[in-house]
């Protein structure tokens, strides 16, 4: 299963949006995750991702989805930060 956070906007800023966001996709999204599918989190067309908005949503994915999350390679340096960022918490 691919999610393309891009769907959530192109600016991913606040730990407020981002729950909103987990939300959503826990409850519409995920509802229909078969139990050995992977979800492959997918930046692309995402401009910046903040620390704090990836921080509340891939940690909650994490929690969630402890060895079924996988984060999809971006070239973009906003991703690229955040996520060593967050991946060090």
């Amino acid at each position: 299963m691919k999610l393309e956070l891009k769907k959530f906007g192109t600016t991913l800023s606040s730990r407020p949006a981002a729950r909103e966001a987990w939300l959503s996709t826990r409850s519409y999204i995920l509802s229909d995750k078969k139990s050995d599918e992977k979800i492959e989190i997918d930046f692309d067309g995402v401009q910046v991702l903040t620390p704090s908005w990836a921080d509340e949503f891939i940690s909650s994915m994490n929690q969630e989805y402890p060895n079924d999350v996988i984060l999809l390679p971006s070239e973009n340096a906003s991703v690229k930060m955040s996520l060593e960022f967050v991946s060090k918490r």
